[in-house]
């Protein structure tokens, strides 16, 4: 009782940390009981825990002992695998030096020891509280659809593509796909395609063909993508003069003619990567022995990126897929998955 009284003199300060590829984000969130009292973001260009940032969290935990430091992991080394048999998750615990953890005794994600122990080293001064797996935070933010029939779901992160595929709450595949790691090989293929023919056409390219998706005889097909855009000749703005009294509307159509930008080209790179990451997954899981697999048509995806809309496009109609896509801010969704471990 005395415990309770205390706590009911304090505000909870929520501190939730979202590693980038060249800066951390912090958000925060201060609750006076359940409620959100205030709430702030701020970036950081840093590439490891700055003294600035340091110095930042700790000005507003000093406020108060209730204070609790969420991190989303970022590790390259984890994922999701099916079912929480204790007996299996110990043997690919020890045969994979991995950390495990059971999500309602029906999945379990995991990740590797060394990297969660470079994590609590990396926050030592402030502490670390929660290590969230971006499944969890996938999961939580789809709760609406994950116990539903089958269908693929995707964070998209900064450098990562986490994807899982989902029927009736039940886990039935899932990879966790670093950007960084793929982005050598696709920009070099990205780079001979645009050098090769500045039209690029999407015209030839293989998709899933829906009479052949049960047995996928030459998945190499499905992962050799050539050409990631369609840049339509828009030499002659006569031809679409309905348009020509919306300035904004002209502007975007001049845009696209004009020399790309590097924030343009890196984007559209970016984009690509996602696209023949998604397509592989996808492959792999028609592919895995160990999946009875079914059709995909449906794919929920978590922007915390701020994607493009031609990757949605290119989802749809070279993969045949129905893409529904929501805008996430992953720091709210990390304080959202704080407040459901403290009961808040």
């Amino acid at each position: 009782m005395l415990s309770r009284l205390f706590e009911a003199l304090y505000n909870k300060v929520l501190v939730n940390i979202v590693v980038k590829r060249a800066s951390f984000d912090i958000y925060i969130e201060i609750l006076s009981k359940k409620d959100v009292v205030s709430h702030l973001q701020k970036s950081f260009d840093t590439l490891s825990v700055s003294r600035e940032m340091i110095e930042y969290i700790q000005s507003y935990t000093k406020e108060s002992p209730y204070h609790y430091i969420a991190v989303l992991n970022m590790s390259a080394d984890q994922g999701a695998i099916v079912g929480c048999e204790k007996k299996k998750l110990q043997e690919f615990e020890e045969k994979h030096a991995v950390q495990y953890m059971c999500h309602e005794k029906k999945w379990a994600h995991y990740s590797d020891k060394e990297a969660i122990k470079m994590i609590m080293k990396s926050y030592k001064e402030i502490g670390c509280d929660y290590i969230f797996s971006p499944y969890s935070l996938l999961v939580d933010f789809f709760k609406d659809k994950v116990n539903g029939p089958t269908a693929m779901f995707v964070l998209m992160q900064d450098s990562f593509v986490t994807l899982a595929i989902f029927e009736q709450g039940e886990l039935l595949y899932a990879e966790h796909l670093d950007m960084q790691t793929s982005g050598e090989y696709d920009d070099e293929i990205l780079s001979q395609t645009i050098e090769n023919d500045d039209n690029i056409d999407f015209s030839d390219q293989a998709g899933i063909d829906l009479e052949d998706v049960s047995v996928l005889d030459n998945m190499e097909e499905l992962e050799d993508l050539d050409d990631f855009g369609d840049i339509e000749d828009l030499d002659s703005i006569e031809e679409i003069d309905e348009f020509s009294e919306n300035k904004d509307l002209e502007e975007e159509f001049h845009d696209v003619v004009e020399e790309p930008s590097p924030e343009t080209e890196s984007s559209f790179n970016e984009d690509y990567q996602r696209f023949s990451l998604i397509q592989s997954a996808l492959g792999n899981y028609y592919t895995d022995e160990e999946t009875e697999s079914q059709f995909i048509e449906n794919v929920y995806i978590a922007d915390g990126v701020s994607m493009s809309s031609d990757l949605k496009r290119y989802l749809e109609e070279e993969m045949f897929l129905n893409v529904y896509i929501r805008q996430t801010n992953i720091g709210t969704e990390l304080a959202e998955l704080v407040k459901m471990e403290l009961s808040l």
